[in-house]
């Protein structure tokens, strides 16, 4: 089997990648092998962080709208279930914008949803339906 000369695909390999470790402490910018233990643990990071992003920025929508909820006398879990049941379509995000940036068009919603939100009978209808269901079968 005839020898391989890498060449200068080595040297680009090597160089592409010290460049994404520019600005890593110490050997970690320097030597190859610290180099890319290092950029692979970053990316393996960077890769966790932006599923993690959507996480976190989840929570603070959900402790604004909560914020605002509790302004007009609702918690956060009653405002949403008011919403849905008066068809109100909005995302958490949109709802946490509206709480904080326009608290008039949020208490129109909070109002909406303190008049769609269901009652205890309501949800007391739903064992009896089940045991229909169990005296059919």
């Amino acid at each position: 089997m005839p020898r391989v000369k890498r060449g200068t695909v080595r040297r680009a390999k090597r160089k592409k990648l010290l460049k994404r470790a520019k600005g890593f402490y110490a050997t970690k910018s320097k030597l190859y092998q610290a180099a890319q233990e290092a950029v692979d643990k970053a990316l393996k990071y960077a890769y966790v962080g932006r599923r993690r992003k959507k996480r976190d920025f989840r929570r603070l929508w959900v402790v604004r709208i909560n914020a605002g909820a509790r302004l007009h006398g609702l918690t956060y879990g009653e405002l949403i279930s008011g919403l849905k049941a008066a068809g109100v379509g909005l995302d958490r995000k949109s709802l946490a914008d509206l709480a904080l940036d326009h608290p008039a068009a949020f208490e129109m919603l909070a109002k909406q949803a303190a008049a769609a939100k269901p009652t205890k009978s309501a949800k007391s209808a739903k064992p009896a339906k089940a045991a229909k269901a169990t005296a059919q079968a």
